[in-house]
């Protein structure tokens, strides 16, 4: 295993643990649909900044998949694989993109709101359609404070030059 394979596996690892705590640290459970909302948006939409699409989807499905775990919200955790990783993936994606240049907020804003429908999709076979309907306006309150970090970070980061996180 080379350096540049190290440095990506310590990266996605540093991310993931990052990502499960800000899961865990504050959680508000959501009655309606027996979820919680968390602040672990911030670092699965970083990741997708940072370190691309692939990242940003590995990061915040099973970083945040793996939270559910161990907050004994089990039943969410495959949803969460598949939701949150998409979320990060677009951020990473969206990063690529020439129009989105220097676009951040567009970037997280769109990925928050991703999240939020792809929790009520997901949602809609267990609770039923007004349950779900219920989470989305915490979602995307959960999603838009994950922006508003996501960004602060990201631009600390940057501004502070001291990584090269696409080497």
């Amino acid at each position: 295993m080379g350096e540049k394979n190290t440095k990506e596996i310590v990266r996605y690892s540093m991310l993931m643990a990052l990502t499960i705590v800000a899961t865990i640290l504050i959680k508000i459970p959501s009655p309606a649909t027996k979820g919680y909302l968390n602040l672990g948006d911030t670092i699965v939409l970083l990741s997708g900044l940072l370190l691309g699409k692939k990242a940003g989807f590995l990061i915040g499905g099973i970083g945040s998949a793996i939270a559910d775990i161990i907050l004994g919200y089990t039943y969410y955790a495959p949803i969460t694989l598949i939701v949150k990783g998409i979320e990060g993936f677009i951020a990473g994606y969206l990063m690529e993109k020439k129009f989105f240049e220097n676009k951040v907020f567009l970037i997280t804003l769109i990925g928050g709101i991703i999240m939020a429908v792809g929790y009520y999709i997901f949602q809609i076979p267990l609770y039923g359609s007004k349950a779900s309907l219920l989470s989305i306006p915490g979602n995307l309150v959960q999603g838009l404070v994950g922006a508003i970090g996501a960004i602060g970070l990201y631009r600390s980061l940057i501004k502070l030059n001291y990584f090269n996180f696409k080497e």
